[in-house]
């Protein structure tokens, strides 16, 4: 069985009633009310959204169970996971951040530069983080003029080094 796929995160109470914010992870983010029960990253709680609306930049959820804001302010920061068989394949050249960690990073004559160690989106489009054997990691545009093949099976990523690499020292 595939590791389980973060879909959300908990923030903050929201009201007094027990709400939370919810950050979610997912292309529409009110998919995560048809996941079904969602769980802790080590599955010993489990999570069920009973209603969902959008706030600004984030949802506002009920979960069951969750009635005071006591219990909900406890939940802040707990990352909520689904079994990845749960979601919906992916398209050709589109990929779930787990898919990705952890591939080895290779440049075009198969030379290693490392392996991915996180995929970030601050806004401007994703970015695929590679951690060298030594040194800083490399923030690169997770673009297919950088990044031109994503090999899944073979376990590693062909990445096109630009001119000017985030984290190189200048």
């Amino acid at each position: 069985m595939a590791a389980p796929i973060c879909v959300a995160r908990i923030g903050a109470a929201h009201g007094v009633r027990g709400a939370v914010k919810l950050w979610t992870f997912t292309e529409d983010p009110l998919a995560v009310r048809h996941y079904g029960p969602l769980l802790t990253r080590d599955g010993a709680r489990q999570f069920e959204v009973t209603h969902v609306r959008e706030a600004k930049g984030h949802l506002v959820a009920t979960l069951k169970g969750i009635a005071t804001r006591e219990e909900a302010e406890r939940l802040n920061g707990v990352e909520l996971y689904v079994a990845r068989e749960r979601l919906p394949d992916t398209s050709e050249d589109e990929y779930y951040h787990a898919d990705l960690i952890g591939l080895a990073a290779v440049n075009a004559a198969g030379e290693p530069l490392g392996r991915v160690i996180a995929i970030h989106n601050f806004g401007a489009g994703d970015i695929i983080e590679v951690a060298p054997s030594d040194g800083a990691t490399m923030l690169l545009p997770f673009t297919n003029a950088v990044v031109p093949t994503v090999d899944l099976e073979g376990g590693r990523v062909v990445i096109e080094l630009p001119d000017e690499i985030e984290g190189e020292d200048p």
